[in-house]
């Protein structure tokens, strides 16, 4: 156990906090969810940070790290439809979750075959890490008043699952020569 790993437990932590804010019936809650969404987005760039930096990586670490990225962003984007069930954003969170799903499983299936490098994180996908990230913090800040802010998340959390979909197929692409192959 070292610091990098502390704070990515950390962020595994404050799903339950993030998602039962947004239970909470004042506008502020939603403001303190996106904190502490932001919270957790500062800890996903420190831990990787100190790790590289002081040559902490691990397989623990690395097996944890984007298991709790994809716990806080499926659990947020739930209470996002559940809190604004409007279908632009029901379609997007689907198209992210599912996308989510489907990479995290090739990605399990080629390092079976020995190719993880295959479908590594690419340019496309940090760009749609990033814009996605934004639109849930954008989102949750103006939850209660749905206001410019929330506007702008939603239009950002389209955009991103549209890149979402776009760099599913290219991981797609890059493992199909190996799927194929029927090992």
């Amino acid at each position: 156990m070292n610091l990098p790993i502390w704070l990515t437990l950390f962020r595994l932590i404050l799903i339950p906090f993030v998602v039962g804010l947004m239970f909470v019936p004042l506008p502020s809650a939603n403001i303190v969810a996106a904190i502490l969404f932001g919270v957790a987005l500062a800890t996903d760039w420190l831990d990787g940070h100190l790790a590289r930096r002081w040559n902490q990586t691990s397989a623990f670490g690395a097996f944890l790290d984007p298991v709790a990225d994809k716990l806080i962003v499926c659990a947020v984007l739930v209470m996002l439809v559940y809190r604004d069930p409007h279908y632009y954003i029901a379609l997007s969170a689907t198209v992210i979750v599912g996308r989510e799903l489907t990479v995290s499983a090739l990605r399990e299936w080629m390092a079976e075959l020995g190719e993880r490098g295959v479908v590594a994180v690419g340019s496309l996908g940090k760009y749609k890490t990033a814009i996605q990230m934004g639109a849930i913090f954008c989102m949750l800040f103006d939850l209660a008043q749905r206001t410019g802010v929330y506007l702008f998340g939603v239009v950002l959390l389209i955009v991103s699952a549209v890149l979402t979909l776009w760099s599913m197929v290219v991981y797609l692409r890059q493992a199909w020569p190996r799927l194929s192959m029927g090992r």
